[in-house]
């Protein structure tokens, strides 16, 4: 797997940068000034609503999250702001809601008008890179995705991470230098439904998703205990079908997996010695990869589990072990609360807040948005407070099951669409081959399922009312651009298809100082000084004459800048 190389410096330039940091003139904060911040270890799994033990499922076999939420605390009321992947990790990664920074259809780089990347707001700045200006070491593993990204590894902004897909994890930092670590565990993704690899494959594009499945469990099947189909419970919107059965069945063994790589990650964390000074998150990016659920707005699309575990030395005194917080959390919250726990200044423009400030008052909606899935355009908000949700559907004729090709991988999918086109459905289990109508409203005390559309109620009348308004105050606030035709964004962001450059940053010597400005509004700036590894530029600083210095800049969505050389005036 592809990461940056760290390699060591000669003695002369890491005296050089030791006496930086000491002078507190350095590109980045001193890392000594941040040794009390605490490391913060990220773990996502990928299209999975909360089948796990500790939250109530009684299939499921999650020992590894089931003793983290032991230690922790349980969040079971968290929602992603958009039921699919690519949204959602760009509305966690900036901490604004998806549709306010052009990163709302799923997704840019694949979309039916051709390649392009979303160029969010000058002053949007991912999380990461904010902890990294701050002196964290941050390192992902696993897909990028972020919509101003591709998918994998080495498409993404430059400025964000440290280390892209490192398998070294932690290990790559500078000394005790505090960590930010993100982990993707895509064996519990859609494609890991899919039938496996040695069965005749539908394309050869199904043929590649078997292969990386199979990569991603080599050498993690050996203790899965395979999962009944026959006892698993289907929900009542899917008809009983030997199909979805298998399907939901191999669902729960991918569990298992992945839950062994949590154990395994976190195994590691204390034979390094590390844990008494890690907070770990534990989550996932949207709820099931499964039909009616991913891609949806509905609780299997966007409801997902939590997991928040503190070292007793870092753990906040009113947090007890094994204890439920049943408050309502948008995942823009936890962009805003992560970075809270490391001690630095929230993202510009954030939609969330700190949920663990106990000044902030909680939740009484979370929101969510749908729109264009792969080549089928589409529009829908949702609203949702402790009991009832609201969606507003732009294209009220367009059925859900014609939204993706992709999932038609699935067995499942496959055949209960040909119960529908034979006419052996129920109304309930045909709905999702139906168009929603322009709104839908639900008690989920009472429908938990989301199968009784009260919108006509007029019992439900107050309620009703009391949801258009809070997603009129919620359109008033946030800027969607859903509203804008996504021919119209592409020409915004890339001018005639092609994707523009940033420009070079700018050098500026006097008084003994080092100072950098980039000409294009909101692009980062990353420096090395005598080739050293890039780090970002924060502050003007001093280095000693002749010092040879390189930068280059990277506005989210462009191109980088290509690299600027420049040699400190003087005499060596």
């Amino acid at each position: 797997m592809r990461r940056r190389s760290r390699k060591n410096a000669p003695l002369a330039r890491s005296l050089q940068a030791v006496a930086l940091i000491t002078l507190g003139l350095s590109i980045v904060a001193s890392f000594s000034a941040n040794a009390a911040q605490p490391n913060i270890l990220l773990l996502m799994a990928e299209d999975l609503s909360p089948r796990i033990g500790s939250f109530g499922d009684p299939i499921a076999r999650t020992p590894a999250i089931d003793r983290l939420a032991e230690q922790g605390v349980r969040y079971p009321n968290v929602f992603t702001t958009a039921g699919v992947c690519a949204p959602s990790r760009a509305a966690l990664m900036l901490g604004r809601h998806q549709i306010s920074t052009g990163t709302q259809h799923m997704r840019t780089s694949t979309g039916p008008l051709g390649e392009y990347l979303a160029v969010p707001p000058p002053e949007a700045k991912a999380f990461p890179e904010l902890l990294r200006r701050a002196g964290y070491f941050t390192y992902q593993h696993g897909k990028l995705d972020y919509q101003f990204s591709g998918v994998s590894s080495g498409t993404g902004p430059s400025s964000i991470w440290d280390a892209e897909d490192n398998d070294r994890q932690w290990a790559d930092r500078d000394g005790d230098q505090p960590f930010f670590g993100m982990v993707n565990f895509m064996v519990t993704h859609e494609s890991g439904i899919f039938a496996p690899l040695g069965t005749w494959p539908r394309g050869l594009f199904h043929f590649v998703m078997q292969l990386a499945q199979a990569n991603m469990r080599s050498g993690w099947t050996e203790n899965v205990i395979a999962t009944d189909p026959a006892k698993v419970d289907l929900p009542p919107y899917y008809p009983d079908l030997p199909e979805l059965r298998a399907d939901l069945a191999r669902q729960y063994d991918n569990i298992q997996i992945m839950d062994a790589q949590v154990a395994a990650i976190l195994e590691r964390l204390e034979q390094d010695g590390l844990a008494d000074r890690t907070i770990v998150i534990w989550t996932t990016d949207h709820g099931d990869g499964l039909p009616r659920a991913k891609r949806e707005l509905f609780e299997s699309g966007i409801r997902v589990p939590m997991v928040i575990r503190w070292p007793e030395s870092l753990r906040p005194k009113d947090l007890i072990p094994g204890t439920l917080d049943s408050r309502m959390i948008s995942f823009v919250d936890l962009t805003s609360t992560i970075l809270a726990l490391a001690g630095v200044a929230d993202a510009p423009g954030a939609h969330g807040h700190d949920f663990l400030d106990p000044r902030i008052p909680e939740r009484e909606y979370v929101y969510a948005s749908r729109d264009r899935i792969d080549d089928a355009l589409d529009r829908q908000r949702a609203v949702r407070d402790e009991r009832y949700k609201y969606i507003r559907s732009y294209h009220p004729e367009l059925a859900s099951s014609n939204l993706s090709d992709f999932r038609e991988n699935q067995a499942g999918m496959r055949a209960w669409r040909a119960a529908f086109e034979a006419g052996e459905l129920t109304d309930i289990e045909g709905r999702f081959f139906k168009g929603p109508g322009e709104e839908q409203l639900y008690d989920l005390e009472q429908d938990p399922f989301e199968i009784n559309n009260l919108i006509a109620s007029p019992e439900h009348k107050a309620i009703r009312e009391r949801m258009r308004a809070a997603y009129a105050d919620f359109d008033a606030r946030i800027p969607d651009l859903g509203a804008i035709p996504e021919s119209e964004l592409r020409e915004r962001y890339w001018p005639g298809g092609e994707q523009p450059v940033t420009r070079r940053p700018v050098f500026a010597a006097g008084d003994g100082r080092i100072s950098l400005s980039a000409p294009d509004e909101g692009a980062s700036i990353e420096l090395s000084i005598d080739r050293s590894p890039f780090r970002p530029y924060v502050e003007p600083f001093t280095v000693s004459p002749g010092t040879r210095l390189s930068a280059r800049a990277i506005r989210y969505g462009w191109e980088e800048s290509p690299v600027v050389g420049f040699r400190m005036p003087g005499q060596e």
